[in-house]
């Protein structure tokens, strides 16, 4: 996400109200984690031979996916979500960019897809990561 597609969504950090802001962005991160998860889940084959990677390792992702946005979606529900699971969404999400993009250039050999899609979904989560930890911060400090 570029710093001024996240403009809307930071918008929710002027409030006075941090928690709303940290549970509203757990839940946009559970919500396209798990349709993400889903999709690797119920289409692995076919989004495996788009992206040029293994149907196998897109159904084990898939599958991680679906169980992390299972628990991020429980710590957006909750009215105050505990500090130390955010930071391990936060620090997670963090991992899953930078591992992302280190296997993007080191094991895989994507199709044009998914040579836009691995860099595309990586700073994607990595926007995630940086308005939880914002709004982690903003609750934290009041």
């Amino acid at each position: 996400m570029s710093a001024s597609s996240m403009a809307p969504l930071a918008g929710p950090l002027r409030t006075r109200e941090p928690r709303a802001a940290l549970r509203l962005f757990l839940g946009l991160d559970a919500v396209v984690t798990g349709a993400n998860g889903l999709a690797y889940v119920l289409a692995n084959g076919p989004l495996g031979r788009l992206l040029g990677v293994g149907s196998g390792l897109l159904l084990a992702l898939g599958a991680g996916l679906v169980v992390f946005a299972a628990g991020v979606g429980l710590l957006a529900a909750r009215q105050r979500p505990p500090v130390l699971p955010v930071r391990a969404v936060v620090e997670i999400n963090l991992a899953w960019a930078v591992m992302s993009l280190v296997a993007l250039v080191v094991w895989f050999s994507p199709s044009t897809a998914g040579t836009v899609w691995i860099p595309m979904q990586a700073v994607t989560v990595a926007g995630f990561a940086a308005l939880q930890y914002t709004a982690l911060r903003a609750m934290t400090r009041s």
